[in-house]
């Protein structure tokens, strides 16, 4: 017999990212990036929160709500392979699950009193879309959780691909001081689909309320525009 039981949505993420193109593909692959875990009101409980300053670091459990409607796949092609080679389904992190859960591993900079959503916690390294609904926080348990004979199978390689970055000054004025570092390192990643080596394509994603347009050749990376989100172009 098939059994099922509602989730909560307990909280959501507020992040730099309003579209999913730019996120780094993993949690931690850019350790700059800041987000912010708000409570659901029901939740906003400083008790429920009760002793996690001792850890460093925490595991997320969120929803896949932009692929929501789209139901699951039994094979996936994981944009790291180039969009050519399919793998099953379990043997990879794509959205397109029978339950859309993500998994995230941020690190704790604090808990914090936020004068509209009350307490809050800051975290740092998070994979999420802003509003990304949060299903659960655990504490991560360096002892029990961190693995150091783990293999990394086909992703391990992807995940090990970055490109130089150039923010040519005029453009990097227009980021602001406290944005520039963890831009610069969420291009790194290289944020194209695999399969997308156009060298003359002009790519872009929004950022921190800006839009960033870039090309990538030869390996090095290069921003060709920074503007406010808003404007018209």
């Amino acid at each position: 017999m098939e059994q099922s039981f509602p989730l909560k949505i307990i909280a959501e993420i507020r992040s730099d990212f309003p579209t999913k193109f730019g996120i780094p593909r993993q949690s931690g692959l850019v350790p700059e990036l800041e987000a912010t875990v708000v409570f659901r009101p029901e939740y906003r409980v400083p008790e429920a929160l009760r002793g996690i300053e001792g850890y460093s670091h925490l595991w997320l459990l969120w929803e896949f709500s932009e692929t929501r409607r789209e139901g699951w796949r039994p094979t996936v092609r994981p944009p790291r392979l180039g969009g050519n080679r399919r793998v099953g389904v379990f043997a990879s992190r794509s959205p397109f699950r029978p339950n859309p859960i993500g998994l995230s591993c941020v690190r704790l900079l604090g808990v914090e009193q936020h004068p509209q959503w009350g307490t809050v916690l800051r975290v740092a390294g998070a994979d999420l879309m802003d509003g990304t609904p949060l299903y659960d926080i655990k504490p991560y348990l360096p002892h029990a959780d961190c693995h150091p004979e783990a293999t990394g199978g086909y992703s391990a390689e992807g995940l090990a691909h970055t490109v130089a970055v150039v923010i040519p000054p005029e453009w990097e004025a227009q980021i602001p001081p406290r944005h520039r570092a963890a831009l610069r390192a969420v291009l790194a990643q290289d944020p194209r689909p695999a399969y997308q080596q156009d060298a003359g394509r002009v790519y872009g994603f929004c950022y921190a309320g800006l839009e960033v347009r870039f090309t990538v050749k030869g390996g090095v990376l290069t921003v060709c525009g920074v503007f406010p989100a808003s404007a018209e172009k």
